[in-house]
């Protein structure tokens, strides 16, 4: 493929896949559809016709806005090489497309879907009040039901960094969002997918929060983020499929994985983001901090003791992601 000069939507998908020329762009083609009639906002998400370019003629200008969007739930889909992906997007009451606002995107559990997760996180009633946007993203579905590809686990064949790269990219095309204030939340495999995203993806999300999961010692060496990144963990010590001490887990019995634990992976984040004093003590939530990390960005682990599977406490994550920024 040729490359071309990049203007308005392309140049964001370019400058989003990390393409100096463009050429990957032109596979980005970005549909649109209601669902479940959550939508308020008729047949397209942006004025743009299902099939096309979603877009609707609007380009991604910094400096600029694109066209207000009605407030409600949307599935949008995505082309992503030579697959079809789809999430679900979620515009609050208080948005009023005139100034960007972050965007967070919420990573749902193995066999759960993008709806499911919507139903089921504690984020928008934390966050809708503020205007945010966000985005619950859908895995592929695989011999272990609907799933999301870390390395080891827990799909093969898919390109999960590309897609939330193009589903970012995509939102900005429609919606006000501040560049410099994306995040990424999740639990359980979709917590793997937030650790997965810190590790890989840290040009685009400012600051993370998995719940329900660790690092992995199978891929923790390639965990090499290009800037120092926020880390924010939920954990439960009661966890079953999820030890917190770590160690093998038949979280995924077709596929072996290893967990370096709760405190392992705080510790690990600590040494990835160059924190260099000890951890605080844990407060009345449960959580303790390493200061001191470079470029001013948090680690914390949030312990509940005797909890499972929780998708951790928004009003404990939303105030650290919040206050950092690219």
């Amino acid at each position: 493929m040729t490359s071309r000069t990049c203007t308005g939507f392309f140049a964001v998908l370019a400058m989003i896949a990390g393409n100096s020329g463009c050429a990957r762009a032109d596979v980005y083609a970005i549909t649109s559809e209601s669902a479940g009639g959550g939508s308020t906002g008729g047949g397209t998400a942006a004025g743009g016709s299902a099939g096309g370019d979603s877009t609707g003629g609007q380009s991604a200008v910094p400096g600029t806005c694109p066209s207000p969007l009605p407030a409600g739930d949307t599935s949008r889909t995505v082309q992503v090489g030579s697959l079809t992906r789809t999430y679900v997007l979620h515009i609050p009451p208080a948005y009023d497309g005139t100034q960007p606002v972050p965007l967070v995107v919420d990573f749902h559990a193995m066999g759960v879907t993008g709806w499911g997760e919507l139903s089921s996180s504690p984020y928008p009633a934390v966050t809708d009040p503020e205007g945010v946007v966000m985005a619950f993203p859908d895995g592929v579905t695989g011999p272990i039901g609907t799933a999301w590809n870390m390395g080891p686990c827990c799909v093969a064949d898919v390109d999960d960094l590309a897609f939330a790269r193009t589903l970012v990219a995509d939102i900005q095309s429609i919606a006000c969002v501040d560049p410099d204030r994306i995040y990424a939340v999740g639990v359980l495999t979709g917590g793997g997918m937030v650790h997965y995203l810190a590790c890989h993806a840290a040009d685009v999300f400012a600051a993370v929060s998995p719940a329900a999961f660790d690092l992995l010692e199978e891929t923790v060496d390639d965990c090499r983020p290009s800037r120092p990144i926020t880390v924010i963990s939920f954990r439960g010590t009661a966890d079953a499929r999820v030890p917190y001490a770590g160690g093998y887990s038949p979280v995924v019995p077709e596929m072996a994985i290893t967990f370096l634990g709760a405190e392992g992976t705080f510790e690990r984040w600590g040494q990835i983001n160059g924190c260099t004093s000890n951890p605080s003590e844990p407060d009345s939530n449960g959580c303790s901090s390493f200061l001191g990390c470079s470029d001013g960005v948090e680690v914390t682990l949030c312990t509940q003791e005797g909890g499972g599977e929780e998708p951790g406490d928004a009003n404990i994550a939303w105030p650290v992601l919040s206050r950092h920024s690219l």
